[in-house]
């Protein structure tokens, strides 16, 4: 993983920088690696294309387009697999279905509080929902990065680490950041294997982790 952390940052910064991160390294791989992709077999038309901006969606959209996808698909099997209810968190088959509409990776926000970690700041006036968000890569390869504001209040944070059972003792030096006030700051994770996935348009995880574990071999 690549974890960065950016104080006096919130979700609209964090989205940016992702976005840059992201075209950053699609296009130094274009530039440095474009005959090794090429050997891969991969289109390169379709990366070029990763340029800003991209596309921005909240959830609230997004849940409304995946129910409006089920209404019109007529295979079983397939619709049985899109089947969606606001309050959940996207499967493989509602990520694949939402890149599909879009050419670049897809932001999309404001992901229900209950689906996302107990640290994410609320969304204003609307505790249901946290500022969360998650990059979900075209093509089907889903997502990419998750990431969010952060919590900034110390009485809000600690409500939550008791809400989920969670011993307060372990985290008491993130409780102490905030003790004497705090900023705005996010902060995110991106998947390395499963962005080289993508870049490099193969078929299955396992082709990008030096040392994958299958279910019938643990070590290497």
């Amino acid at each position: 993983m690549v974890e960065p952390e950016m104080a006096f940052c919130d979700l609209d910064q964090l989205m940016e920088i992702e976005e840059q991160f992201v075209t950053h390294l699609v296009q130094r791989v274009l530039r440095e690696r474009g005959p090794e992709l090429k050997s891969l077999g991969r289109d390169l038309s379709k990366l070029e294309k990763i340029v800003p901006p991209f596309p921005r969606i909240s959830y609230d959209e997004a849940a409304k387009v995946i129910q409006e996808l089920y209404e019109k698909e007529t295979d079983p099997e397939k619709k049985e697999l899109l089947k969606f209810e606001w309050g959940m968190d996207f499967g493989a088959p509602h990520e694949t279905v939402l890149t599909n509409l879009y050419e670049k990776p897809v932001f999309v926000y404001g992901y229900p509080t209950k689906v996302k970690a107990f640290y994410m700041e609320p969304w204003p006036d609307r505790p249901e929902v946290c500022k969360s968000v998650d990059l979900l890569a075209p093509e089907g390869y889903g997502e990419i990065i998750g990431g969010s504001e952060r919590m900034s209040s110390y009485d809000l944070l600690l409500q939550r680490i008791h809400e989920h059972g969670l011993p307060e003792e372990a985290y008491r030096w993130y409780l102490d950041l905030r003790k004497f006030g705090s900023v705005p700051h996010s902060g995110f994770g991106m998947g390395l294997e499963r962005t080289v996935t993508w870049i490099c348009g193969i078929e299955h995880i396992r082709e990008a982790i030096a040392f994958p574990r299958t279910i019938k071999r643990v070590y290497p």
